[in-house]
């Protein structure tokens, strides 16, 4: 309906060249724009107006790096066509831009024949329509399938995110009983505080009473004094008294007798009250000893059961606590889980987020294919209609003809054709397509010259503006001159490639590169084996694959260009200095090093640097000094994004790797990291900015990939030195301690791990630079190579989640046979049984290395892989009954041991004493074994952990801190190294 409203243009078979093209130039920005190169390359090519090695260079060529440039391109083409270009592509729109095709030529796309001008036949061109409505076919299935599975995906995305918001309702409602249960055990502690307060005022009471009873004995005592001491003068007083009377009698006359009576009455008296007067006070204080006694009897009860009181509550609170770690236990799971649950709900939600947008893609593809589709379908129809219309006209048509009319006819035609031919001979030529000459690096001066020139002067547009007419002017001029340069390409290998010689040889030749002129150089060998192939022309752009090789003149190549990334990212070109070599030759930021050869020493050395970090690649860069040859992988979409990361500082460099420490290293000055042996640390940047001999990293979590206290280290070779010194040091305290006759004390964190690089003879850190003449080289060198050793300050590492529950091992062996029952014996834990084995299954087992230990030798009872992961599947630890040299058998098979090394002393080792005697074994039998033992456990490829010997008692409390430890140890990541023994 639209196009009904469209005023019609000019007709297009009426315009001339100069006016299509005009037309086309008009309207070049909205083209480039709006237009897709491998959309209408099909037609152009039908029409006879495009070639195939045309479509290679727009389609592949490299310096054409988005579609407005492809599409601009693609028009300077057709311009070399005439007329007959400016008309295939306006019927392209016609077919697959309707709309732009009517606001260009502002007329109604129409798919009638006499709309054509005839470039391609109606066979062709009902052949073509029908090609292109079965692909726009199949991109409908494609579509509705994509669609389908985007349905299905969206349904199990949905299924899974209702679980898992049922797993975080559970996990909620266990934080809240968590959180009942935290103030139900704060409320138990408040009173368990109020109990101890009474406790103590008790004990007060208690005090108190005490020393009041010691008062009232004291009393007492003195009381029990006093009633002695007056019985005593009772006494007296009675003897006196009756001694008076006798002497009274005896001597005093008759008159002093009434008045000695009385006396005596008064006596009798007051004895009489004393007598009286005494029992009262004996009794009251007999009263007031008995109560003492009583309440001494009621406080020693009240004593006892405020200490029987105490001790219920001592037992409670020891519940309490037990059940405190038990819910703390299980409120760090929980955590864990719902820190797990919320990642995955993101990850979920993201997924989620990116299938909707390529849902709502695909409807919309799917929309436009259907509207196409029925489009096409109808365009379809209406030319079948045509067609069967003139089919009629022709076959109605009486056959009045003569066959001289006819022959004059053919003659017309005939004439016609050739005077077609001829106006097209004298079209100017177009240069055919030819491979790139390589780069002479004698001449790059001169190359530099020209090429600046040929920018310079340059008539190839890549931008969506037309060219001018000058610039067409100059473009015919170069066709016509550079046809006349034009020289044919042979297939052959030996006329692409020169061989470079062996420089190693006797005869030693050096290379003349051709002159530009083409001629090749004499004196090579093309028989000896060469080191690496160069390209003999100017320019050397070799396409393989992706992958492109560029050899240029490499002096000072840090100069010349800037690199970033590293190992995780790649290493990328960043920048360009102009007018360098490496600008001539056309290398642009964005594009990756995989691989670089050069000379070095008369000798041919080639590094891969794909994976090698950024302190590799600037060291591996900076050695080259002469001819080089890098290649090189277009990455623009990554380069872009590193960029990104580095200017929103998510990161310093492209570098991620983590290593083991195998030395400690103190804190220095500006921010260097303490590190311990044994510690995992993960590098981020190996060239950090202000520093040379540094890397940046950080310390690991030791249960999670979580990044912690970051710092500067040495990097390797540096630490390398460090170690050395450190080993020198060691060595040089052992020999002194030993000239003064004392014996160093063991040192309770390990201060080096010494570990070579064994076999490999080479820095596994560093890029591997490999001679290309040491490949042939004799079993003498090889065997030489291997047997260098060098000692390695950092191991590489590979982080490892292992299952559920992980075997156990106990070291010493010998204390570990005493261990290993009783370790089975608790809940969680069982011992790996042995099996028999017929000698056919034996043989078959010990091939596949599936037997880990031998137990009886001749009777093929023996542990195996089997048994260990039949325990395994229970969901409890397997108590491994076996030495060291069943690690690695283990680790083959991805199952990763949790290793207990127990330190032993003389003072240690008779804490198990009996156990020892008990099983055969001594005290000095224990020590040979831990001494023979330790040095293995620094060759494994894994941690392990080790216990004091000074932080057990017996054999219980070293059964507990073992299984707390075992717990610890499930947490945590496995980190293993390769294995270099």
């Amino acid at each position: 309906m639209a196009g009904e409203c469209v005023p019609e243009g000019p007709d297009l078979s009426e315009m001339g060249e100069e006016e299509l093209w005009e037309l086309i130039n008009d309207n070049r920005h909205r083209i480039s724009l709006g237009v897709r190169p491998c959309i209408l390359i099909p037609y152009l090519r039908q029409a006879r107006v495009l070639t195939e090695m045309d479509e290679d260079e727009i389609l592949s060529c490299h310096n054409l790096t988005n579609r407005s440039m492809r599409t601009s391109y693609m028009l300077d083409l057709l311009r070399t066509q005439g007329r007959n270009g400016a008309v295939a592509l306006l019927e392209s729109l016609m077919i697959h831009y309707p709309t732009l095709y009517t606001q260009i030529t502002g007329r109604k796309p129409s798919t009638e024949p006499s709309r054509f001008s005839g470039l391609i036949k109606y066979s062709e061109l009902t052949e073509y329509l029908v090609r292109a409505v079965t692909g726009m076919q199949k991109e409908l299935q494609e579509a509705r399938c994509e669609a389908g599975r985007m349905s299905t995906r969206c349904a199990s995305l949905e299924s899974e995110i209702r679980q898992i918001m049922g797993q975080e309702e559970k996990s909620r409602c266990l934080q809240n009983e968590n959180e009942r249960m935290r103030r139900h055990l704060c409320s138990l502690q408040h009173d368990i505080t109020k109990l101890k307060d009474e406790k103590c005022d008790l004990y007060m009471r208690y005090t108190a009473a005490i020393e009041e009873k010691s008062a009232v004995n004291m009393r007492l005592h003195d009381l029990n004094l006093q009633v002695y001491q007056l019985q005593t003068e009772l006494q007296k007083a009675q003897t006196e008294n009756e001694f008076q009377k006798r002497r009274s009698l005896r001597c005093a006359p008759h008159a002093d007798t009434p008045q000695l009576q009385e006396e005596v009455r008064s006596l009798r008296c007051q004895l009489v009250k004393a007598e009286k007067l005494d029992p009262a006070r004996q009794d009251i204080l007999a009263q007031d000893l008995a109560e003492a006694i009583g309440s001494q009897v009621e406080l020693a009860e009240q004593l006892r059961c405020y200490r029987e009181e105490n001790e219920k509550l001592l037992s409670e609170k020891q519940g309490l606590l037990d059940q405190k770690e038990c819910l703390s236990l299980q409120v760090e799971q929980l955590t864990l889980d719902i820190n797990m649950h919320q990642q995955k709900n993101t990850v979920i939600q993201n997924q989620m987020r990116e299938l909707q947008t390529e849902r709502d893609q695909a409807y919309l593809s799917r929309d436009e294919a259907q509207a196409m589709i029925a489009r096409v379908l109808a365009e379809k129809d209406t030319l079948r209609c045509q067609l069967v219309e003139l089919q009629q006209r022709v076959f109605s048509l009486p056959a009045k003809c003569s066959p001289r009319e006819q022959r004059q006819s053919c003659d017309k035609s005939e004439m016609n054709w050739e005077g077609s031919s001829c106006e097209e001979s004298l079209l100017p030529a177009r240069r055919r397509l030819c491979r790139m000459d390589a780069v002479n690096p004698t001449s790059l001066n001169s190359c530099h010259s020209e090429c600046e020139d040929a920018a310079a002067s340059s008539v190839r547009s890549r931008n969506a503006e037309p060219p001018s007419p000058e610039s067409l002017r100059r473009r015919e001029e170069a066709l016509y001159a550079d046809s006349s340069l034009e020289t044919a390409e042979t297939d052959s290998l030996l006329d692409d490639f020169v061989f470079l010689p062996d420089v190693g040889s006797e005869d030693k030749q050096t290379p003349r590169l051709s002159s530009p002129n083409g001629s090749s150089t004499d004196g090579l060998s093309r028989t000896s084996a060469p080191p690496f192939l160069m390209r003999s022309r100017p320019k050397a752009i070799r396409v393989n694959g992706r992958v492109l090789s560029i050899s240029f003149q490499g002096e000072a190549l840090l100069s010349q260009l800037a690199v970033i990334g590293g190992n995780k990212t790649g290493v990328f070109v960043h920048k360009v200095t102009e007018g360098s070599a490496a600008h001539t030759v056309g290398i642009s930021p964005g594009a990756q090093i995989v691989e670089v050869k050069y000379e070095q020493n008369q000798k041919a050395l080639s590094m891969v640097l794909e994976d090698s970090t950024l302190e590799e690649a600037m060291w591996a860069l900076g050695q080259i000094t002469g001819l080089c040859h890098l290649s090189l992988r277009p990455r623009q979409d990554e380069y872009e994004m590193l960029l990104q990361q580095l200017q929103s500082c998510e990161t310093s460099s492209g570098d991620s790797f983590y290593v083991r420490v195998n030395m400690s290293l103190p804190a220095g000055p500006n921010g260097t990291l303490a590190v311990s042996c044994n510690d995992i640390l993960h590098v981020t940047n190996t060239r950090p900015t202000g520093t040379e001999d540094s890397w940046h990293a950080s310390q690991v979590h030791p249960c999670q990939l979580l990044d912690l206290q970051s710092g500067t280290v040495p990097n390797y070779y540096r630490a390398q030195r460090l170690l050395i010194r450190a080993i020198e040091d060691m060595s040089f305290q052992a020999k002194k301690s030993q000239k003064a006759w004392r014996v160093v004390p063991q040192n309770k964190e390990k201060a080096v791990r010494i570990v070579s690089t064994g076999r490999q003879g080479r820095n596994p850190l560093w890029v591997s630079v490999e001679d290309e003449k040491t490949k042939s080289t004799d079993s003498d060198d090889t065997s030489a190579a291997k047997s260098l050793v060098s000692l390695m300050p950092y191991t590489l590492v590979t982080p490892h989640y292992p299952p559920i529950c992980r075997p156990v091992l106990l070291l010493p062996s010998v204390l570990g046979r005493i261990l290993d029952n009783k370790l089975a014996g608790w809940q969680g834990f069982q011992l790996c049984e042995p099996e028999v084995l017929s000698s056919s299954e034996h043989a078959a087992k010990l091939q596949r290395s599936e037997i880990l230990e031998e137990c009886e030798q001749g009777r093929n009872c023996c542990y195996t892989l089997q048994s260990v992961e039949k325990v395994m599947k229970k969901g409890i630890h397997c108590v491994l009954p076996l030495g060291l040299d069943c690690v690695r058998r283990l680790h083959r098979a991805e199952i990763f041991p949790i290793i207990i090394f127990i330190g032993q002393t003389a003072r240690s080792a008779r804490k198990v004493r009996s156990k020892l005697q008990r099983h055969g074994q001594s005290e000095e039998q224990l020590l040979v074994c831990s001494r023979s033992e330790e040095p293995l456990l620094d060759k494994l490829p894994c941690l392990y952990h080790s216990v004091a010997p000074d932080s057990w008692c017996d054999q219980t409390s070293l059964l507990t801190s073992l299984r707390t430890i075992i717990w610890e140890e499930q947490k945590k990541i496995v980190w293993v190294e390769p294995d270099l023994w």
